[in-house]
């Protein structure tokens, strides 16, 4: 029994020691990055394309023309109007940008059974690092 448990032990702990490493992981300062957000009549046009092929589900994409950035975010349908967009932030560390936006629901639901697309479009100078995604914490 003795030799079961200490044969376990040493199994686990070269188990342990031979695959792992203790990583730090710092998140990096993240400063902000000025943007626009932009109307629906200033969206290029084949950007306004893609997004109405997507509309119906939750998406996510950038774009590039020119100097410019485009980040989009859309919540899909939703199962009525007045439904607003909160930028959290804009921001870019050394790992990329990070584009964080909230859903806020209407107020009231007057507008109930008009199905409507929240989406946001938001346009920055072109960057060459990945972009991430994320939903607000809602604070």
């Amino acid at each position: 029994m003795k030799r079961s448990v200490f044969l376990l032990i040493a199994v686990i702990t070269a188990f342990l020691l031979s695959g792992c490493r203790f990583v730090r992981i710092e998140e990096e300062e993240r400063k902000p990055i000025a943007y626009t957000v932009v109307e629906k009549s200033d969206i290029p046009e084949e950007l306004s394309r893609i997004m109405e092929e997507k509309k119906e589900k939750e998406f996510q994409l950038s774009y590039e023309t020119g100097e410019d950035l485009y980040l989009v975010k859309g919540y899909g349908r939703q199962m009525s109007g007045g439904y607003s967009i909160q930028v959290e932030e804009l921001g870019e560390s050394g790992n990329g940008l990070f584009f964080v936006t909230r859903l806020l629901g209407p107020e009231d639901l007057k507008e109930a059974g008009v199905p409507s697309y929240p989406c946001i479009v938001i346009k920055t100078s072109r960057q060459k690092k990945p972009v991430t995604f994320t939903e607000g914490s809602g604070r």
